[in-house]
């Protein structure tokens, strides 16, 4: 009985080995998988198509402090173009969908969205594009609308909460530029509540955020609203 004992703890040893080495090579493999970048997918063969447009749609823009230049967004990518006219420059491209470009107070860095970091987030580069730099670090909810205060020292946005009906509210978030987990301004009503909240933007001394809010009565969402009755209104966080 003891030679019996000795083999089936023996075989159970082995068994319990076996299993465990391909869950470790397993564990292995997913450590040393390479983190997906949106700018490069793997796998992904990508081919170019010019496109070529005279108007857009959906666009969004900004002035220069000195106002001297434009900043939009055009199919996902940014460019800048003099305030005179002529040839635009692309300071942002690629496979990552980039928008709502924002210019600092002294003109040297331009705010944005971007997910090439794998979600909607707050980006940060220069005016002429260069270094690219991730502010917000969500990594589920949605980050947009950046604003800068005008000392250029802190971007409100707005972040993105849905519920079970994928549509959702948003809450007023304020970051400091050198990054960090923000903090909160403005909260969400409840986690039910399916209205829009969002659209920040600092005051010109930087003592208030206004941003937008959908007034209409109860939390769900309803289409057809009616527009001639109020929907909307601005309000003030001091």
């Amino acid at each position: 009985m003891k030679t019996f004992a000795r083999t089936a703890s023996r075989l159970a040893l082995a068994v319990g080995l076996a299993a465990a080495l391909p869950a470790a090579a397993h564990a292995e493999d997913a450590k040393e998988a390479p983190k997906w970048d949106v700018a490069a997918p793997p796998g992904m063969k990508v081919r170019e198509v010019p496109i070529a447009v005279e108007e857009g749609t959906w666009m969004n823009l900004d002035v220069s402090p000195d106002g001297r230049t434009l900043v939009f967004d055009l199919l996902g990518d940014i460019y800048t173009l003099p305030i005179s006219g002529g040839a635009p420059t692309r300071i942002s491209e690629g496979l990552p969908y980039e928008t709502q470009p924002r210019f600092s107070p002294d003109g040297r860095r331009i705010a944005f969205t971007s997910d090439r970091g794998g979600g909607d987030n707050i980006w940060i580069m220069n005016r002429d594009g260069s270094d690219k730099r991730q502010l917000t670090q969500e990594s589920f909810r949605l980050m947009n609308q950046p604003s800068w205060s005008p000392d250029g020292q802190y971007i409100v946005a707005k972040k993105h909460f849905t519920t079970q009906r994928s549509l959702g509210t948003g809450e007023v978030w304020m970051y400091h530029v050198s990054g960090g987990d923000g903090v909160l301004l403005v909260k969400r009503p409840s986690e039910q509540h399916q209205k829009e909240l969002g659209e920040p933007i600092f005051a010109p001394d930087g003592r208030h955020v206004y941003f937008t809010r959908n007034t209409t009565p109860g939390p769900i969402f309803e289409y057809a609203q009616d527009s001639n009755t109020q929907l909307f209104a601005i309000d003030r966080y001091d």
